[in-house]
């Protein structure tokens, strides 16, 4: 199978996100049937969180680098199932475990997430997720998301 690639306006298509929450700038990487994908973000001063965390020394907060991870979980979940919210369902977030914080991200970091898919019972789906800044480290988390149809 060929390794496929996906940039902003196909991720649009596969996500319900949209500006600011928009996390991911591409997945670079995406094989039909395979159980990893790598997506990436690339971190910027302009992004809204900054100004107020924290002004003298911007850092992501965890919880951004979290729905980040989040989101490419979902991405990987979308591409093997073909779920979309168009289909009328949308992945949430629903669970996180053994999450790990190993180094700050700052403005100008490309954050590149490494997915895996561990396993899926009926509408739950489970990952581990590891967020790399070069060859460091900078998060690792088990992530859960579950398949519901919109809240609205």
């Amino acid at each position: 199978m060929a390794t496929k690639t996906f940039e902003i306006r196909e991720i649009l298509k596969l996500v319900p996100h949209r500006w600011p929450m928009v996390m991911i700038d591409r997945v670079t990487s995406y094989e039909e049937g395979s159980d990893t994908l790598v997506a990436l973000k690339n971190v910027t001063y302009n992004e809204g969180f900054f100004p107020g965390h924290f002004p003298a020394v911007p850092t992501m907060p965890g919880v951004m680098i979290l729905e980040s991870m989040a989101q490419s979980c979902g991405i990987f979940a979308v591409l093997r199932s073909g779920i979309t919210a168009e289909s009328g369902m949308i992945f949430y977030f629903a669970g996180i475990d053994n999450a790990r914080f190993k180094r700050p991200v700052v403005p100008g970091d490309q954050l590149i997430f490494h997915v895996r898919f561990e396993k899926q019972k009926r509408d739950v789906w489970k990952f581990s997720c590891k967020a790399m800044i070069g060859d460091e480290l900078a998060c690792e988390a088990d992530m859960i998301c579950v398949v519901r149809p919109p809240l609205v």
